[in-house]
Order: structure tokens, then C-alpha cells, then sequence
């Protein structure tokens, strides 16, 4: 049995509910709302608590804690060959491997 407590949970302003909202990485398609912050943690948590045990009942797999995985820190990813040609581009113009530079892209332009 996984340790619920290990999921990824976080509760975020809804603008449209009006209230907050309490997510889960690991079960994207389920929420919480309430209008209390903590209430809309509490609320996810106990959520997924039933749906794990509703699926461990039913001989579902049960998702694993992304918090619990192993990355390699390697991935692949396609791109038309004009942002290509661009990347290296930008790359060679500050004096760093490609891959160098788009890893501090990812870890600085889209956080």
C-alpha cells in the first residue's frame, strides 16, 4: 500500500468557484472545494484516501508517489527544427552547450 501522506497535494485560489481548490498531481481529475484553505487540503486528502482504497478494493493499480519515482534527469523531446536552429543559436551565443541552455531555460523562463 503506497503512503498517501508521500502524494503531491496543493490547494490554489479558484477565481470561478470563488473558493479554493485542493489538487493532487497524482489524480488529476479530482478536486476539493471549499472556502477554507486547510479545509480544502483536508478535504483532497481524504478524497484520494477513498479513491485508493476504492481502487486497492478493486484490484486497481494504485498510482505511484511521484515524490517516490526515479529520474534519470534525461528526456527527449521534439521540436520543429527552427526552434532547433534557434536554441543553438542563443546556445552559442552565450558560450554553452545546447543542453546546457536549454535546461536553464526550463529551470528559469517557465517557473
Amino acid at each position: 500500500m503506497v503512503n498517501l501522506d508521500h502524494y503531491t497535494y496543493k490547494v490554489t485560489w479558484s477565481r470561478e468557484d470563488d473558493e479554493f481548490v485542493g489538487l493532487c498531481a497524482e489524480f488529476p481529475s479530482l478536486s476539493y472545494l471549499h472556502e477554507n484553505r486547510l479545509t480544502a487540503l483536508e478535504g483532497i486528502t481524504n478524497l484520494v484516501k477513498d479513491v485508493v482504497a476504492d481502487m486497492d478494493a478493486n484490484g486497481e493499480k494504485i498510482p505511484e508517489p511521484i515524490s517516490e519515482k526515479n529520474y534519470s534527469g534525461k528526456f527527449q523531446v521534439r521540436i520543429p527544427p527552427e526552434h532547433h536552429r534557434r536554441l543553438a543559436i542563443e546556445a552559442a551565443e552565450q558560450n554553452v552547450s545546447l543542453n546546457r541552455y536549454v535546461s536553464l531555460k526550463l529551470a528559469f523562463d517557465n517557473y
